[in-house]
């Protein structure tokens, strides 16, 4: 009887530290589901020049950024000829026009905030601005954050709001890893600073927006939506150590290293942060959104990530427990059917839109590229 209350209790151990780890490597689960789960898929706005992040505004409006420079507006459904605005950016590579902010009291503080790459001399430098909403257009207000390492790769670029009220920015290593691990260095980094740009007091260095660090290039940041708790998606290696994918999603603790470059993939090795999902195989994973709407109430609070090589939306299913969260199970929805997709949001109609890429030098350019594609309710 005791040898068999002690083999119980030997499992219940071992799960729970599994649980607690909540490694986990996707390529051996995630599978395909070519049409989604009981969604349909419809285009929304094509002829767009490489959209980089997509935002909805609480009148109804979006705002679409594309990467030579542009802040397209969208109004009841139809894009507008004239830009909202034009930013003067530098378009090398993956530089230029990149994420796109809201202000939290908007329209009470009617501000959109901008990430892009500009030249400085002979440097390349990434900075985010302030723009004043005017309605058809934005005019410039502020710079929030700047002097940000900029480069012709690597250049992180996803701004969001966080539900503390906080602007928090991802920044690329510009293909420096050495930027990553180097706490005077804004590269390779997740920042946060206050909607005017200051530096919070409760930030985990002092006198520092770096909020996390040891990252290559992070390009998604979304919230779990019954806790806060921040995950960001990342861009593995392509080459550097002789080593290539290991794309990851992580859970991102508050002046936490995740490692780049002392570590790669899952390494369990103090005091480094492990991703919470590691994909082996190149994948890159971009923009990325929990759902929390009802329009498409099967799919509540699952996580849904852009991929860019792998050309599809992976859907996330977590659970969350006072332990950690577990991958319950991981899809792979569109795969190679709209190409590269850069960015998936959730729009105030409560439905699912999601940014294709194809026009970026890598992908495969289709009549009417690049499009916004919506998911919505399958219809019988």
């Amino acid at each position: 009887m005791r040898k068999k209350i002690f083999e119980l209790s030997l499992f219940i151990f071992v799960l729970s530290l599994i649980f607690i780890s909540g490694n986990t490597i996707a390529d051996s689960i995630d599978i395909s589901v070519a049409d989604g789960d009981r969604v349909g898929v419809e285009v929304w706005i094509g002829g767009l020049e490489i959209p980089w992040s997509l935002k909805f505004l609480p009148d109804g409006r979006a705002l679409v950024s594309e990467r030579p420079g542009r802040i397209r507006l969208i109004k009841n459904g139809i894009l507008q000829k004239n830009p909202y605005a034009e930013i003067d950016v530098a378009h090398v590579g993956e530089g230029g026009l990149l994420g796109l902010a809201v202000h939290t009291e908007f329209p009470i503080k009617p501000y959109i905030y901008a990430m892009h790459t500009y030249k400085k001399g002979n440097s390349l430098l990434n900075r985010v601005i302030r723009l004043k909403d005017m309605g058809d257009r934005g005019k410039f207000d502020k710079v929030i954050i700047d002097n940000i390492p900029g480069g012709r790769f690597h250049n992180g670029g996803r701004i969001e709001f966080g539900p503390d009220g906080m602007l928090y920015i991802t920044t690329g290593e510009i293909f420096d890893s050495n930027l990553a691990q180097d706490l005077k260095s804004l590269g390779g980094k997740i920042l946060r600073v206050t909607p005017e740009g200051e530096i919070p007091q409760d930030n985990p260095f002092k006198d520092s927006p770096i909020y996390s660090y040891g990252h290559r290039n992070p390009q998604g940041l979304a919230w779990y939506p019954e806790t806060g708790e921040l995950f960001s998606s990342e861009h593995g290696p392509s080459g550097e150590f002789l080593r290539f994918g290991n794309d990851e999603i992580n859970l991102i603790k508050k002046g936490g290293n995740y490692g780049w470059p002392e570590v790669i993939g899952i390494k369990k090795k103090t005091p480094y942060v492990d991703p919470l999902i590691l994909w082996e195989k190149t994948t890159p994973p971009s923009g990325m959104t929990f759902y929390s709407a009802n329009k498409l109430s099967h799919l509540k609070n699952d996580l849904f990530v852009a991929t860019l090589r792998s050309e599809c939306i992976v859907r996330i299913k977590l659970l969350k427990s006072s332990n950690g969260f577990k991958v319950l199970r991981m899809e792979r929805w569109f795969e190679n059917k709209y190409g590269r997709i850069r960015d998936v949001v959730q729009g105030t109609d409560g439905l699912i839109y999601f940014l294709t890429n194809n026009r970026d030098g890598r992908g495969k350019p289709r009549d009417g590229d690049d499009r916004i594609y919506r998911i919505i309710p399958l219809t019988k």
